[in-house]
C-alpha cells in the first residue's frame, strides 16, 4: 500500500496531504503560511513547502508526489537559475494596461483563437509585457519563465541555483493554459506571443501530459502537477457534464469539457484540465462576502442568516439585490456598485433581505453557467464547494437558481487531494 503526497501551494498557504493509495485515506498532513501581498519572493513558498512536508512526515516513505498551485504567477529566472525579482501573483493588477496593449496589438478574437484567453491582468503574458515596459533591465535578464507550481516542482526535484538545469522545468496543460502564450487546442507554446510580451524568447517548462511523470533526485515518481482549479476538479472527481461552483471570497465556475473552448468576449477563459480534457472557467468577484456583509447588516450569525433566508419565499417578495459590492468581473463592470430594488412596505423584511442576498449571489454565479451554456458546454450537475457552500440556505436555494442538480461534497483540501490523486495514478 504505497503512500503518495499531494501539495496545494495556494496564495495564502501551503497544504500537504499524504494519502494511502489502498484506502484513499489521508494519513498525514502539514501546513505552513505564505506571506501576504501580490508580489512575493518565491523563496517564501519554498520555505513553506519544506516546512509543510516536514510536518507531514517527510518524503522518505513516499512513492510519488505532485504539486498543485496558484495559477498565472510570474517566476522569472536568469541563466544561472536565480530569481530575478519577486513573483507577480495572479491578483497583482499592475499589468492591466499591458493586457489592453496586447488586445490592441493582436485583437481579442485572434488572441482567443490562439490561446483560449483574452488577456486580463491575472494572466502571465500581461506580467511579462509589464516587465518589458517597466523593468527592461530585468526583462533582458530573463532566461526562463516558470509558474509557481513549475518552480516548486523544479526545486523539490533537486534543481535550483546550485543545479540550474533550466531545461528540467516542467509543467502541465492546465497551468500552461493560463499563461496566455500556450494553445490548448494544439498543445504548443505560441512563442511569437511570448516574444511580443517579453521582448525575446526564453526557456519555457516542458508541458507534461496528465499521466506523464519525471523523477526527483531520489528516483520518486513526480507528476505534472496542475493549476489550482484543475487540481480541485480532479480531487472532486469531476467528469464531463460536471460544473464546479466555488463560493469563496470570489467565485469561480468551471466545467469539464471534452473540447477546447474559445470566447472572444473574454467572459470564459478556455483553460485545460488535469485529466486530458478542458476546463472553461468564469470568475466572479462577489461571492461569499455578499452573505458576510448582509449578515453583518442584519446583526446575525451566519447560521441565523441562513435561517432567515429560508423563512422567506422564493423571489424574496420582489426584493432584488444586485450584489456588485466590489465591482464585478462577470459581467466586466469594475466600477459597479451593489443595489437593492423592489423595496415596498411589504417586501422590506429581514427574511426577504437575507434571501435576496443569497439569490443575488447565486444569480451572479448562474451568469457564469449561462456563459458556459452559450458556448455549448454541456452542464448536468453542479458541485458546490468553498466556505459559502456550507450555508444551508445556499445549498437549498442553489438548484432553483442554477437550474441544475446540486451536490455539496464534504469540505476538504481538494487541490492537494487532486495532486495526490495524480501521484496515485503514477504509483499504480
Amino acid at each position: 500500500m504505497p503512500l503518495v503526497l499531494g501539495v496545494d501551494s495556494s496564495t495564502q498557504s501551503c497544504k500537504v496531504v499524504v494519502v494511502d493509495t489502498s484506502t484513499g485515506a489521508v494519513v498525514r498532513s502539514g501546513r505552513a503560511s505564505h506571506p501576504e501581498g501580490t508580489s512575493v519572493d518565491p523563496e517564501a513558498w519554498w520555505s513553506a513547502l519544506t516546512a509543510a512536508i516536514a510536518e507531514a512526515g517527510s518524503l522518505d516513505d513516499i512513492a510519488a508526489w505532485s504539486i498543485g498551485g496558484q495559477q498565472h504567477g510570474l517566476v522569472a529566472l536568469d541563466e544561472s537559475g536565480a530569481l530575478i525579482r519577486d513573483a507577480l501573483l495572479w491578483n497583482d493588477t499592475r499589468s492591466a494596461g499591458a493586457a489592453q496593449d496586447l488586445i490592441d496589438e493582436f485583437g481579442a478574437e485572434e488572441l482567443s483563437t490562439r490561446t483560449g484567453l483574452v488577456p486580463v491582468a491575472s494572466f502571465t503574458i500581461t506580467k511579462l509585457r509589464w516587465l518589458r515596459d517597466h523593468e527592461p533591465e530585468n526583462a533582458a535578464r530573463v532566461a526562463a519563465v516558470a509558474l509557481p507550481h513549475d518552480w516548486l516542482t523544479w526545486r523539490l526535484r533537486g534543481f535550483g541555483p546550485d543545479n540550474p538545469v533550466l531545461e528540467e522545468l516542467v509543467t502541465d496543460r492546465s497551468d500552461a493554459s493560463g499563461t496566455g502564450y500556450w494553445n490548448p487546442a494544439t498543445g504548443e507554446y505560441d512563442r511569437a506571443l511570448l516574444a511580443a510580451a517579453l521582448g525575446h524568447d526564453a526557456v519555457l517548462p516542458r508541458v507534461l501530459a496528465h499521466d506523464e511523470s519525471v523523477t526527483d533526485a531520489d528516483g520518486r515518481l513526480v507528476g505534472a502537477g496542475a493549476g489550482d482549479n484543475a487540481a480541485a476538479a480532479l480531487g472532486l472527481g469531476a467528469v464531463p457534464g460536471d460544473v464546479v461552483v466555488s463560493i469563496g471570497t470570489s467565485g469561480t465556475v468551471c466545467a469539464v469539457s471534452t473540447t477546447p473552448i474559445s470566447d472572444p468576449s473574454g467572459t470564459v477563459a478556455g483553460f485545460a484540465d488535469a485529466s486530458g480534457n478542458f476546463l472553461p472557467l468564469v470568475a466572479t468577484l462577489n461571492a461569499a462576502r455578499v452573505a458576510d456583509v448582509t449578515a453583518a447588516l442584519l446583526g446575525v450569525t451566519h447560521s441565523e442568516f441562513s435561517d432567515l433566508a429560508l423563512r422567506a419565499s422564493p423571489g424574496s417578495g420582489g426584493l432584488t439585490l444586485l450584489p456588485y459590492f466590489e465591482g464585478e468581473r462577470t459581467p466586466n463592470l469594475p466600477d459597479a456598485t451593489a443595489s437593492l430594488t423592489g423595496m415596498t412596505l411589504g417586501s422590506t423584511t429581514r427574511e426577504n433581505l437575507a434571501r435576496a442576498a443569497v439569490e443575488g449571489m447565486l444569480r451572479g454565479l448562474g451568469a457564469g453557467l449561462d456563459a458556459l451554456r452559450d458556448l455549448g458546454v454541456p452542464l448536468e450537475r453542479a458541485l458546490l464547494i468553498g466556505g459559502g457552500a456550507q450555508s444551508e440556505a445556499v445549498r437549498r436555494i442553489a438548484p432553483e437558481i442554477l437550474g441544475l442538480a446540486v451536490e455539496v461534497p464534504e469540505p476538504g483540501e481538494y487541490v492537494a487531494l487532486g495532486a495526490a490523486r495524480q501521484a496515485a495514478a503514477l504509483a499504480g
